[in-house]
């Protein structure tokens, strides 16, 4: 055959920036997303989903990469013409659905939702273009306290989660004191200013990640990254730089000593005082609602990257060393965070309406569980999934009824081996791949005996480390029973306990 008749087979290949998930990824995910979903129902939330797709004007521009071609979104036009968008968070379309539906629902409106959003940014190690966000959020609701509600409810989040203390901390700022501070060095207040606050901001937003002398170089002339991609900076003198570096150093481990400090910082200026303002009535509210300093603390150094935010901003923060299955450490940093933006939803109705949320990134947040021996998502599998072996595929209908049984006895997993092969040692190998806990044989002589047998694999791989010879193996035939049909659910719920 010549090169010209070989039919086109594609290169298997992901996209940058995406990625495949393994069923225990999926698993761990969802384990997470029920744990949080509960929380945020039992705070009053109600369920709410939005498409994918949005036209592409009605998401706006608040990308912390929104200076990136295609705007940081990935974009087509519709057969209309319009422009539409993937959302890139799950907070702009809940600001589109309500300004749509904002006479027949209550206010203040209190979601959540969890699903996938997408970013059309430079991928890299741990950062993907499409990810898994869970949000809440309150709409209409206006003043300190429902931030300081979300605050706790953050708090809530983690602790479902299975953090315990001393594991995480909720830190909380202001945007407005931000402001203040760059009132003071002279920022102007043009449109050339808010290109130079939402320079700031991103590159405060860095800190934990490029360090002072990284984010210095932002708030100035720029900087190049380890790949030679050169970033404009904010273009802060070095007056201007010092003043933003110490602002956001001024934090505590005590809410009100950190307050203390930044009532000397920016105590002058009227943003300033609105900022300092909410976070003393969020104080007040974290304390009745028995929120430590050790889980919500004051920190100026958070800003968040999205610039719609307009006043109180916080961001949750694992405080673990963790380690890779290989030993590398691994720094995880923030796993989810949100804040008040009074903007969004009064860019369709032309009048103000408040809204405070929080938000985590799944994937982050369970992965860091994971390597915690939290939330592993084989758990079940491991411990539950029983593989019927089709050693006589003629009969191929009862082991069917035999798995069913299963199912219907004890509400576990239960699967037929369908390999395409009645050959015994190429099943349990599928068995053993599938990481099973049991595996129930049914051939002739078992039939004709009213018999069914039962291995357990995790049993059976314990004993056989003692064992020295393949004789005494095939012999001993440890962690397997021969019993009488009927007795099968009961055998599988004793091999259960007994481990």
């Amino acid at each position: 055959m010549s090169k010209q008749d070989k039919p086109f087979r594609p290169k298997a290949r992901r996209p940058r920036g995406f990625e495949d998930k393994t069923s225990d990824v999926v698993r761990a995910e969802r384990r997470l997303i029920r744990a949080a979903c509960d929380v945020y129902e039992s705070w009053g939330f109600e369920p709410l989903e939005t498409p994918a797709f949005e036209y592409a004007d009605a998401l706006g521009k608040h990308l912390p990469d929104d200076d990136r071609p295609n705007e940081g979104v990935f974009a087509l036009t519709d057969d209309d013409d319009q422009w539409m968008a993937l959302r890139y968070d799950l907070t702009a379309p809940l600001a589109r659905y309500m300004a749509e539906n904002f006479d027949t629902l209550p206010k203040p409106y209190r979601r959540y939702q969890f699903g996938s959003v997408w970013r059309n940014e430079k991928p890299g190690p741990g950062r993907f273009r499409e990810f898994i966000q869970c949000d809440a959020d309150s709409v209409g609701a206006p003043g300190p306290a429902a931030d300081a509600e979300m605050i706790a409810l953050a708090v809530n989040v983690m602790q479902a989660a299975g953090l315990k203390p001393g594991e995480f901390v909720v830190r909380v700022n202001d945007r407005r004191l931000l402001d203040a501070v760059l009132e003071s060095v002279g920022a102007p207040g043009t449109d050339a200013g808010a290109l130079q606050k939402l320079r700031v901001l991103r590159a405060v937003d860095k800190l934990d990640r490029l360090g002072e002398d990284g984010v210095a170089a932002l708030l100035g002339e720029g900087r190049k990254d380890d790949s030679g991609d050169y970033t404009e900076g904010a273009g802060l003198g070095a007056d201007g730089v010092k003043a933003v570096l110490r602002f956001v150093n001024s934090g505590d481990a005590s809410r009100e000593v950190a307050l203390a400090k930044l009532e000397e910082t920016v105590v002058w200026s009227e943003a300033g005082k609105a900022g300092l303002e909410a976070l003393h009535a969020i104080h007040g509210v974290l304390d009745r609602l028995g929120v430590s300093d050790a889980h919500a603390a004051f920190d100026p150094s958070i800003v968040r990257g999205l610039g719609y935010y307009t006043g109180p901003v916080y961001e949750a923060e694992l405080l673990l060393d963790l380690e890779s299955d290989k030993g590398q450490p691994v720094r995880v940093g923030s796993v989810g965070g949100g804040g008040r933006y009074d903007d969004l939803v009064a860019r369709f109705k032309g009048q103000d309406v408040p809204a405070t949320g929080f938000s985590f990134g799944v994937s982050r947040f369970a992965a860091a569980l994971s390597l915690l021996d939290r939330y592993n998502g084989r758990d079940r599998i491991k411990d539950e999934l029983t593989v019927v072996l089709a050693l006589e595929p003629e009969r191929i209908g009862d082991y069917f009824a035999l798995a069913q049984e299963i199912r219907a006895a004890s509400g576990r997993p239960a699967e037929v081996c369908l390999a395409g092969s009645k050959n015994m040692a190429k099943q349990m190998k599928y068995a053993d791949k599938r990481g099973a806990r049991f595996v129930v044989m049914v051939g002739s002589e078992e039939r004709e005996a009213g018999q069914v047998t039962v291995k357990d694999l995790k049993a059976g791989a314990e004993a056989a480390k003692g064992i020295e010879s393949r004789e005494t193996w095939t012999e001993e035939r440890p962690g397997q029973v021969t019993v009488a049909a009927g007795d099968l659910i009961a055998t599988l719920d004793k091999l259960r306990s007994a481990s």
